[in-house]
């Protein structure tokens, strides 16, 4: 009998292969894909005795089990970013040459049909996959995220029409940069700047000078969570000069918040205020109406943004300006509110407001924990040493 390198039963499918790759029972399996069916309207079902089936490529009277129905294979293919016909084969079925020469015409093929309309549900994926992130954590959507990347890069490097590339590069920009800060969330910051460095790779592709400098900005945080805040804001200040000839004023007001963040981490108070001043200029009344990469900043964002950078250099005007962006924010924001109330608890303990800065540490604790948020409950953790 075969076996795989860790001296058990070779996988007899890839299918079986990537979920072995995952490090999950069958059983496992079957429950992320109800999960991820669920989160993302998928009309699949996949129970653990077909699954087992699938994953054999064998019925139990020993013929080839054949293709499941369209919707569950739709859900395999977007769970493991391969086709049905990928997933049911087993992982030798032809020599390496043979192999290859089809799979190269395969992928090139796959890439050819993408038009409008898929950019389009790519897109609409991203906006999806984005929504659960902010509500659910990362550790929810990370997986998500990872398996469109990979799809991305597969049919963005076989795709040869250089509109069609140029698009997807720029979506690849986008997923990189939200893995990037999801990484950054779990605590894998080695992971993050990988991912931020690809994203990087990808916006140079897109031609779109604006993604660049997004990606490059969002890598400064990374920066600041290993302490070179120096390098962050000289980072920052080179993103910022830059967005003034490549981009809208709602990146440039983004940009503007992101370099006071770095200042105030680097303790330069007044730059950091003049940052924010600049960011609340630049700030379009209309905030919807971004052409350019995603960003969260609308006046309740960048008051919550203000009121973070106001707490780390000691300025008690922060317990005003926080409480006042808590009770207006988007309560699908999570994360959001877990980083706010992190803020709110450090302002309270730095005026000798214990109790109030204990009721929000709690309750900042409670909620990184629900949605697996390493580096917001690290900052928890160093409060509660204070609070205590």
């Amino acid at each position: 009998m075969a076996t795989d390198d860790a001296g058990g039963p070779a996988p007899r499918t890839v299918l079986e292969q990537k979920i072995r790759e995952r490090r999950q029972t069958l059983a496992e399996f079957a429950c992320a894909a109800e999960e991820f069916a669920r989160s993302f309207g998928e009309p699949g079902t996949l129970s653990e005795r077909h699954l087992k089936r699938l994953a054999a490529g064998r019925r139990p009277d020993g013929t080839p089990v054949g293709n499941p129905r369209p919707a569950t294979a739709r859900l395999l293919e977007r769970m493991l970013g391969l086709t049905i016909d990928e997933l049911l084969v087993r992982p030798d079925t032809a020599g390496p040459v043979e192999s290859g020469d089809h799979e190269l015409r395969q992928r090139l093929s796959a890439a050819r049909r993408v038009n409008a309309e898929v950019l389009a549900l790519l897109h609409s994926q991203l906006t999806v996959v984005r929504r659960l992130d902010r509500q659910l954590g990362a550790a929810t959507a990370h997986d998500e995220v990872a398996t469109k990347i990979s799809q991305l890069n597969r049919l963005r490097s076989h795709s040869l029409t250089p509109s069609v590339r140029s698009q997807l590069a720029a979506l690849l920009a986008e997923f990189g940069t939200l893995a990037g800060w999801q990484a950054l969330d779990m605590g894998s910051v080695a992971n993050s700047w990988q991912f931020y460095e690809r994203a990087k790779a990808a916006a140079v592709e897109s031609g779109e000078a604006a993604f660049e400098v997004h990606c490059a900005a969002e890598q400064a945080f990374v920066l600041i969570e290993v302490g070179e805040t120096t390098s962050a804001v000289e980072l920052l200040d080179t993103t910022e000069r830059r967005a003034q000839r490549v981009s809208g004023s709602l990146l440039r007001s983004w940009l503007a918040a992101a370099h006071g963040e770095a200042l105030a981490a680097d303790g330069q108070r007044s730059g950091c205020l003049r940052a924010f001043d600049r960011a609340a200029g630049l700030l379009p009344h209309d905030t919807t109406l971004a052409d350019g990469p995603y960003v969260a900043l609308d006046p309740i964002h960048l008051a919550r943004w203000r009121g973070h950078a106001l707490a780390r250099i000691g300025e008690s005007e922060a317990v005003k300006v926080l409480p006042a962006a808590l009770s207006r924010l988007d309560p699908t924001f999570t994360r959001a509110e877990t980083a706010l109330r992190v803020d709110l608890a450090t302002a309270f303990l730095r005026m000798g407001e214990r109790e109030e800065g204990q009721a929000h540490a709690n309750r900042a604790r409670a909620l990184a924990v629900q949605i697996g948020s390493a580096r917001q409950k690290r900052r928890v953790d160093r409060l509660q040493s204070d609070l205590t």
